[in-house]
């Protein structure tokens, strides 16, 4: 098993490889670039791990929420992709991925595994530009099965920071919203992006789990960019 991680949900175009345990991944931050960026990325990770593309097994991509534009490009490559080396693409809410990250001690440290931290709720926020953020709530619990998993408690929406009920916000927060509005969330916790190799990771677990993972994504508003036909209609 060999899986290629790509999220494009924020200003960040972040690409992983996981095989389930080890991880490598690539980071870089351009609001603008992300079609620029990607494919250059993707190649110098492979390359850089020795990995040609015909030994991927599938793909997952972040599935957001995200701003139209940068989202559409990861997922669009992630599909094409699937599509030209015959592998199955998979999907996983961007927040679910930060959420791990700030929950998940391996994670934290750069170690493998999948330990989660037992105590607390965390909130994640990310940019969602127009003054408002991304965000959903999580907490560690039991899974059906009785295994250790994260819990979404929320659905993912896109509020103004200062609309969120002041006990949300003075949760231990994950993603850039920390960054951008300091004084409505004042308990900022890493990480500030996704993690590639995160991603492709869950992708992993998620499919040795059999868990169904859409490649569905999750906008939550309308494109930034309309035409003169949606301008009008929307009056």
């Amino acid at each position: 098993m060999l899986i290629l991680g790509i999220d494009t949900a924020t200003s960040a175009i972040a690409v992983g490889l996981s095989d389930g345990e080890r991880t490598a991944s690539a980071l870089r931050i351009d609001p603008k670039g992300h079609a620029e960026h990607l494919a250059p990325l993707v190649g110098d990770l492979l390359a850089g791990e020795g990995v040609s593309p015909g030994e991927l097994t599938a793909i997952v991509v972040g599935t957001g929420p995200g701003p139209f534009t940068g989202l559409r490009v990861g997922m669009v490559t992630g599909l094409t992709m699937g599509h030209a080396l015959g592998v199955p693409v998979h999907g996983i809410c961007s927040l679910d991925v930060l959420a791990h990250q700030a929950l998940c001690d391996e994670c934290e440290s750069g170690r493998p595994g999948h330990r989660l931290r037992t105590h607390g709720d965390v909130l994640v926020a990310t940019d969602a530009r127009r003054k408002e953020v991304y965000w959903a709530r999580y907490r560690v619990g039991a899974a059906p099965d009785g295994r250790q998993a994260l819990l979404p408690l929320t659905q993912p929406a896109v509020d103004r920071p200062a609309e969120l009920p002041a006990d949300l916000r003075e949760l231990p927060t994950a993603g850039r919203g920390p960054v951008l509005y300091p004084d409505l969330f004042p308990h900022p916790v890493g990480p500030l992006d996704v993690d590639g190799g995160v991603l492709a990771r869950l992708g992993a677990l998620g499919l040795r789990d059999g868990r169904d993972m859409p490649v569905e994504p999750l906008y939550l508003r309308r494109p930034d960019a309309l035409t003169t036909a949606e301008r009008g209609a929307g009056r």
